[in-house]
């Protein structure tokens, strides 16, 4: 419109940044060769990144690949949320519409709430996964436009980012694995102060090491001098130079401002106020241009033509030569679309800004509101409810500002930035007491909020109250994160809820709160809900008993399995079925169903389970069937159907990435590799446990698969590895919500830790600790393997001195918890006997007869590990008994074990069938390990006769003295041979020499029967 203007007052020559463009470069073609690559470019304010990143994008373009770029508004609650990315995939979409079309096919529904041009969002009902869901999709989508085409994605201002935008773009970070992708965002480092929102970004990010951080310096003399050229299109006076670097202290933005002001011959007129030189330039244009750009300082990062139009009231003619002005004094600039403008660097605008007067930003707010109301068409579809929603708020009037600021708030939620939808409602209760009564009697609950509670009352008639704007925020803090304020929220409305009392009201806030006190590890949440269930006893069906009983019965059947979990989840059933609650409904039949397949009836619990699943994918309820395909192979399992569970929770794997339910599709990860390691596949295991580890968006399933890990690490003899993945476990875990099917497996790797270092005191305490914990109706599938483990240690470490103390106590109370567990499938019935067969060899009292049934109970199992290692004990047993079809039996036992633990890579199963094998003299044609160590357990630690009699005798617990007088050497002999010792077995004290010892098995007067049994 405004044809060809001058723009002499930028360099046209690029100077310095040779490093950091080579760093964008070496990215670029890291990115070209499929290696994604994220980066970071930090700054002042005018130090020059947006000239870096424009630079790039040209030689980004010359390499042909495609630019998408997005910048983000000044204040994320006034502007579209997601804005930066919204922009950057309309221009991907333009640059490759079949590509982008191909990859968003399928899911246009979901992605549309990042890009509104794909068509109307999915309704319904949302959920905490539903950002997550979407950062997933998002995620995917680049991954495949990216597969046949170089991408280069740049996020601008990254220090103005609203809430959603960070999140994703962390998200990004962390995840993008495939495509030839490189993103770029930039953000101003002197504004990020110690609560600037973007810190704790930017500090998780640092620890990224797939993630580069480029810091802008500010321009040395020589450069100064360089650019001043460029402007100047001769080369400048040396005293100037001084001056203007001085001046502007290299930063590239003021050195180009004072050498245009030089030009202009203004130089002199300057004072040292920073504000003062940014408005040195806009002073000097003429009235009409002045006021256009405080029109446009106020209207937004980019401002419509049209809408200044509507907003400056000057005719066309006059409007066109005050922007012609205004561009060509550098300060505005026209849009890359080419229907707006905005200031050409954002200090200026800041400065143009806060030179407003109080009354004349309301004033202008207003003028912008009501053009936009008169005319909608002023500003594009999807930013228009947010916009006016900003100009009415700041308009300072609360009768149009309130309705405005719902709708905007309606539009977050749609989105799924309910952070931003957070911060709105927290506007409307802020203006809600200065709007008439007349404006909020006019308010549905339909029309700003999804109802939530839902009391019953019709939300197209009835007007919307202050509580229902409480419960709407109480909800977008629980899904975005903002669970602090979320809980302040509810705590205000349940204040309110005393002097008004509405038990269904008062009951929906303490399930919310339930909710959020679990997720802020601040307890197990069971006080909440027992409140919740007390407020709705007695009351007629609805929707929120509905609710409340089928959040009970879930929270029972993970902490307390039992009657009161399945009594609360059928009347959950019932009265969602009553009231047409239709999602709560299928969520209680879910938790029915695994709790009747724990009460001894698996095929109707399953049989209830799959229906489930078939009604929620027929009925496009996505986050519930994840649920299911969760919760209904995990019911396979707890009955030892592992075989029949793997390829279900194949199809869940792909059925949650496919609809992004992250949390789901780590929870099905990590029941996939207990399923795998029980079949003997641990190599798949682990890599289905690592994929938990990395897709989760909530601590917990992520503390399932470092569980998993550390499960296989113990099995394989890596007890480093166990007990760092243990840790992590913990860690996600947390401490105030001890769930069994949490805690039991913790304490399960902690027995096996502490009793493959010795330490048999802590084993002992770990399931202790456990026991008083109890184990209730349900954790059997939990329960026995920790029994298991507890009974192995005591059993293994039966001759070591250090475990005398407290065992006759410690065997009764794991043989009355043995005789509490229920054993009401094959499984569990073979545990059971396996559990039994370790108390009576920690007693030394167990036979072959009593290993025999244990090996036919698993030989019909899919267990081989487990089969691998009752076979081995049933082998030490018939050894012990010494016939001559005993060791022709437990020869073919122990070969049947050694070629399991070496198809498994099980190191410690593999050792103890080699000593066993050694000890008795018997040859196996096939070895446990092609790299075993010597035969003799003893040669392989480099230890002499000598040695090995003193370490045998330490084992035994004697002293220095004690092992002079048996060995008839010097106490001074024998304390060197000790220390010899100790250093060969890399060990620092005595009672690990000896644990190492009884391992060995280098203690026993009897070696076989000792080994047999050990």
């Amino acid at each position: 419109m405004l044809g060809p203007v001058e723009t002499w007052f930028v360099s046209p020559v690029f100077v310095g940044r040779t490093d950091e463009l080579g760093t964008l470069k070496d990215a670029l073609a890291r990115a070209a060769a499929a290696e994604p690559q994220a980066l970071l470019l930090g700054g002042e304010a005018g130090v020059g990144k947006t000239r870096l990143v424009e630079e790039f994008a040209t030689a980004a373009a010359r390499r042909e690949a495609v630019v998408a770029v997005g910048g983000c508004v000044e204040v994320g609650a006034d502007g579209l949320p997601f804005a930066p990315f919204s922009t950057a995939l309309r221009a991907l979409r333009d640059a490759l519409p079949e590509e982008f079309t191909a990859a968003a096919a399928g899911q246009e529904e979901e992605l549309a709430r990042l890009l509104p041009d794909l068509g109307e969002t999915g309704a319904g009902r949302h959920d905490e996964q539903g950002m997550a869901r979407l950062f997933e999709l998002t995620a995917r989508l680049l991954e495949r436009v990216a597969a046949a085409h170089t991408v280069v994605l740049v996020l601008e201002d990254l220090h103005w980012a609203d809430a959603s935008t960070r999140h994703l773009l962390a998200y990004l970070f962390r995840t993008l694995r495939a495509g030839r992708l490189l993103v770029l965002a930039t953000y101003r480092s002197d504004d990020i102060h110690r609560r600037h929102p973007l810190r704790p970004l930017l500090a998780e990010l640092d620890r990224l090491r797939t993630v580069r951080r480029i810091e802008l310096a500010r321009f040395t003399r020589e450069e100064a001098c360089r650019q001043i050229a460029g402007i100047l299109a001769a080369e400048p006076d040396p005293v100037q130079v001084d001056e203007i670097y001085e001046r502007s202290d290299g930063n590239a933005f003021f050195i180009e401002e004072l050498a245009v002001a030089g030009r202009q011959g203004d130089c002199a007129g300057l004072t040292d106020s920073l504000r003062d030189l940014l408005l040195v330039r806009v002073e000097a244009l003429p009235e009409s241009a002045q006021r256009v750009t405080r029109v446009v300082a106020e209207g937004g990062s980019t401002v419509e033509y049209r809408l200044i139009a509507a907003v400056v009231q000057l005719s066309e003619d006059d409007l066109i030569e005050a922007l012609r002005a205004a561009v060509g004094a550098n300060i505005l600039t026209a849009t890359r679309a080419g229907d707006g403008y905005r200031f050409r660097h954002s200090l200026v605008r800041e400065a143009v800004a806060d030179d407003l007067l109080p009354g004349e930003r309301s004033r202008l707010n207003r003028r912008y509101a009501e053009a936009l109301e008169a005319d909608p068409g002023l500003v594009p579809a999807d930013a228009r409810v947010m916009r006016l929603a900003s100009y009415w708020y700041h308009a300072r009037d609360a009768a149009k500002a309130l309705p405005a600021v719902l709708a905007a708030s309606v539009v977050a939620r749609r989105r799924h930035a309910y952070t931003e939808q957070l911060g709105l409602l927290e506007r409307a209760m802020e203006l809600w007491d200065g709007a008439p009564q007349e404006v909020r009697s006019a308010l549905r609950p339909v029309d700003c909020t999804e109802a939530y509670p839902p009391c019953g009352c019709d939300p197209v008639t009835t007007p919307l109250r202050y509580l229902d704007l409480m419960a709407e925020a109480a909800v977008a803090g629980r899904f975005g994160g903002e669970r602090e304020r979320a809980l302040k929220i509810t705590k205000r409305a349940l204040r309110l809820l005393d002097d008004e009392p509405d038990p269904l009201r008062a009951a929906w806030f303490w399930v919310q709160r339930s909710r959020l006190v679990q997720a802020q590890a601040r307890g197990d949440g069971r006080h909440e809900l027992a409140t919740a269930q007390d407020l709705v006893r007695g009351l007629p069906p609805s929707e929120v008993h509905a609710e409340v009983l089928a959040v009970a019965a879930n929270w029972s059947m993970q902490h307390r399995p039992g009657p009161e979990a399945f009594a609360a989840a059928e009347r959950a059933v019932e009265y969602a079925r009553m009231v047409g609650a239709r999602e709560t409904e299928l969520h209680a039949r879910l938790t029915l169903g695994g709790l009747i397949v724990d009460s001894g009836d698996p095929e109707t619990g399953l049989a209830q389970m799959r229906q489930v699943l078939r009604e929620t994918r027929a009925e496009g309820m996505h986050p519930v069937a994840g649920r299911a395909y969760v919760n209904l192979p995990s019911a396979l399992q707890s009955i030892g159907r592992d075989r029949e569970a793997a390829p279900l929770l194949r199809e869940g794997v792909d059925f949650c990435r496919r609809y992004g339910l992250l949390d789901s599709e780590a929870w099905v990860w990590g029941n996939l590799s207990d399923a795998l390691y029980s079949l003997g596949r641990w190599t798949e295991a682990a890599e289905a446990a690592a994929h938990a580890t990395r897709v989760g968006h909530s601590a917990k399933p992520r503390g399932a698969g470092a569980l998993r890990l550390a499960h296989l690490a113990l099995a394989r003899g890596d007890l480093d590895e166990a007990a760092r993945q243990h840790t992590a476990a913990r860690t996600r875990y947390g401490t105030h919500d001890p769930i069994p099917q949490q805690s039991l497996p913790l304490a399960r790797i902690t027995v096996g830790l502490a009793a493959a270092e010795g330490r048999i005191g802590d084993a002992r305490a770990a399931v202790l600790l456990a026991l008083d914990g109890g184990l209730p109706p349900g954790t059997h599938r939990y329960g026995w393997p920790l029994l298991l483990a507890a009974a192995t240690a005591e059993a293994d470490a039966r001759t070591l001195p250090a475990a005398r103390s407290g065992r006759a106590e410690f065997l009764d109370r794991l043989s009355t918890a043995v005789g509490a567990l229920t054993t009401g499938v094959p499984l569990w019935q073979a545990y059971g006997r396996w559990t039994r067969a370790e108390l009576l060899r920690a007693q030394g009292r167990d036979t072959a007869d009593t290993w025999s049934p244990v090996v036919a109970a698993f030989e019909c199992l899919d267990r081989p590990y487990d089969l691998g290692r009752v076979r081995h004990r049933l082998a030490g047993a018939l050894l012990t008994e010494g016939g001559e079809d005993e060791r022709d039996r437990a020869v073919e036992l122990l070969r049947l074990a050694a070629a399991v633990a070496a198809h498994l890579d099980a190191r410690p199963l593999a050792d103890a069938v080699a000593r066993l094998a050694q000890r008795a003299r018997l040859s196996l044609t096939r070895a446990p390990r092609q790299d075993a160590a010597p035969a003799d357990p003893v040669e392989a630690l480099g230890l002499t006769n000598r040695e090995r009699d003193v370490l045998g005798l330490v084992a035994a617990g004697r002293t220095n003295r004690q092992i002079a007088q048996e060995l008839f050497i010097s106490p001074k002999t024998a304390s060197v041979h000790v220390s010899h010792i100790l250093g060969k077995l890399g060990v620092s004290g005595r009672g690990e020499a000896a644990a190492v010892a009884h391992r060995l098995g280098l203690f026993a007067a009897e070696p076989l029967a000792a080994e047999a049994r050990g």
